[in-house]
C-alpha cells in the first residue's frame, strides 16, 4: 500500500488492500467509492519537505507576505517567499538551511549555513516582516504558536487546528520530514485528508494512528475519527490502544497469539461482547477500558 491512496470505483486497488491487510470484501463494495490509506511512511524525503509545504497551507502564508506593503513596494512576488526558488533563497545553502562539511578519514557532517544561519532565505527576503515576524520566523513556529499568530485568518486557523486536534500541536512548521516519527507523518497526512470537504462513502485504512500519543490527544484524535465516520465514511484502524478499540462500532480481535502464533480470528463484535468473549486475551484489557 502506498503512502496515501485514493480510489474512485476501483474495485480491484481496494481488494489488494484488503487483502494486504488479511481479509476479502464479500459484500458492500457498492458502498465505497474511494479508497485512503493513511500509513507511517514519510511524507517526503528530503528535509525540504516539511509539514508546511505537505499540508498546503504554506501557499497561503506566502501570498501572506507577499501581500504586504513593503513587498508590494518591492513588487515581490509569492514565488519570493519558497525556499525553493532561486531570487528568495540563501545561495549559500541553496534553501535548505544547512551546509554539508567535509571531514578527512570522517563521515561528512551538516552544520547551520555560516550565511544565513539556517533560516533558508537571503538577507532582502528576511526583509518583508508581518508583525515583525519574517517567514522564517513562521517556518520555525509550532503549530500551537501559528494558530494564536494568525488567529484573524479563517482559512489558516481551520487548517492549524485541524492539526492541533491530531495532537501535533508541539510540531514546527519548517521541521524537516526526515525528523518527522512514523506516527507524526501518519497524523500529518489524516489531518490533510480532514482538511478536505467530506464527500463520504469513502473507506479510511488507518495503522495504529495513536503511536507515541499523549492520552489526552488520543481522545482528540478519536473526535476526529468519529467525525469521518458521522459524515458518512467507514474507518477501518489497526491499533492495540484500548481507548480506541473500547470507542469503535465493531472489534475484529486477530490471535490468539503475536506473530506465527496468530492469524485467526478469535472473537468479532461490538466492544461488549468482545470483551466478555471467554477465548479472547484481549477481552480483561478491553472490559477495563470500557
Amino acid at each position: 500500500m502506498g503512502e496515501l491512496k485514493e480510489s474512485s470505483e476501483d474495485d480491484e486497488r481496494l481488494d489488494r488492500a484488503v487483502e494486504t491487510l488479511g481479509g476479502v470484501i464479500t459484500e458492500g463494495l457498492d458502498k465505497i467509492k474511494r479508497l485512503v490509506v493513511v500509513d507511517q511512511k514519510p511524507i517526503g524525503r528530503t528535509p525540504r519537505s516539511n509539514l508546511a509545504t505537505y499540508t498546503g497551507f504554506f501557499d497561503h502564508v506566502r501570498k501572506l507576505f507577499a501581500a504586504t506593503k513593503q513587498a508590494r513596494a518591492r513588487r515581490y512576488d509569492a514565488g519570493r517567499f519558497s525556499f525553493n526558488v532561486a531570487k528568495g533563497r540563501c545561495e549559500t545553502c541553496q534553501g535548505e538551511g544547512f551546509v554539508c562539511v567535509e571531514l578527512l578519514f570522517l563521515p561528512s557532517v551538516y552544520a547551520p549555513c555560516p550565511n544565513c544561519k539556517g533560516a533558508r532565505y537571503n538577507a532582502r527576503t528576511l526583509e518583508i516582516k508581518i508583525r515583525d515576524r519574517s517567514i522564517a520566523d513562521v517556518l520555525a513556529m509550532t503549530v500551537d504558536a501559528a494558530f494564536e499568530f494568525f488567529s484573524n485568518d479563517t482559512s489558516l486557523r481551520r487548517s492549524l487546528g485541524v492539526l492541533r486536534e491530531v495532537g501535533l500541536g508541539y510540531i514546527r512548521l519548517g521541521q524537516a520530514a526526515t525528523q518527522l516519527s512514523g506516527g507524526e507523518a501518519q497524523r500529518i497526512k489524516l489531518a490533510t485528508e480532514l482538511q478536505r470537504s467530506q464527500r463520504g462513502q469513502a473507506l479510511y485504512v488507518l495503522d495504529e494512528p495513536t503511536t507515541g500519543l499523549h492520552p489526552f490527544d488520543v481522545a482528540k484524535l478519536l473526535k476526529q475519527l468519529q467525525g469521518l465516520v458521522e459524515s458518512g465514511n467507514t474507518v477501518l484502524v489497526v491499533e492495540h490502544d484500548m481507548e480506541v478499540a473500547a470507542a469503535s462500532d465493531w472489534i475484529i480481535d486477530i490471535g490468539p497469539g503475536a506473530g506465527a502464533e496468530g492469524g485467526r480470528i478469535v472473537a468479532s463484535g461490538p466492544p461488549e461482547q468482545v470483551a466478555s468473549a471467554p477465548q479472547s486475551r484481549t477481552a480483561k484489557y478491553l472490559a477495563r477500558a470500557l
